[in-house]
């Protein structure tokens, strides 16, 4: 039996067309995908510096000063999410807790308060460009700050520049 001429499959210029147009398609779809994770990753990395002001907000009133280890805030159930490790890593970011500038011991110093301070500090980095821009940082009165950069931001954090406060 012979094949008729309607009965053939793609011929290589209709397959490599099609090739062509899925390489067109995603050249335009993958930037928007990174961009829009970069985003959540973003979105995440503020949750975060929000939910550590809150947590310390709490053992604060309890103990008197500021817990300035995850570990600490973790333990006794002020963080709802685990942040393990110095620095932790959560959604391509890296996440520190440190003494503020000028932080003493504060507090009772009793059970779990021991190691309160009297002021805190935590960044939130980016772990790659492709991960975020921005950088992030909380000193105790609640106030995130953001570098649109992604550089460093010291404690106190000085306002100026690419460093702006996050409303």
């Amino acid at each position: 039996m012979t094949r008729s001429r309607t009965e053939r499959g793609f011929t290589l210029i209709e397959l490599l067309i099609v090739i062509a147009i899925i390489g067109i398609l995603a050249a335009i779809a993958i930037p928007g995908l990174i961009r829009s994770r970069m985003s959540a990753n973003e979105a995440s990395a503020i949750s975060t510096i929000r939910a550590v002001s809150s947590a310390n907000v709490a053992y604060q009133a309890v103990c008197g000063g500021y817990a300035v280890a995850f570990n600490t805030l973790l333990t006794n159930k002020y963080l709802p999410e685990p942040l393990n490790g110095a620095p932790a890593v959560k959604s391509g970011y890296q996440f520190t807790l440190v003494t503020g500038a000028g932080g003493v011991a504060a507090g009772s110093g009793v059970g779990m308060c021991v190691g309160a301070q009297s002021a805190f500090f935590s960044t939130g980095s980016p772990l790659s460009a492709n991960e975020g821009i921005r950088t992030f940082a909380l000193r105790e009165p609640g106030t995130i700050f953001q570098d649109s950069t992604g550089g460093v931001i010291s404690d106190p954090p000085v306002v100026g520049g690419t460093i702006t406060v996050l409303q």
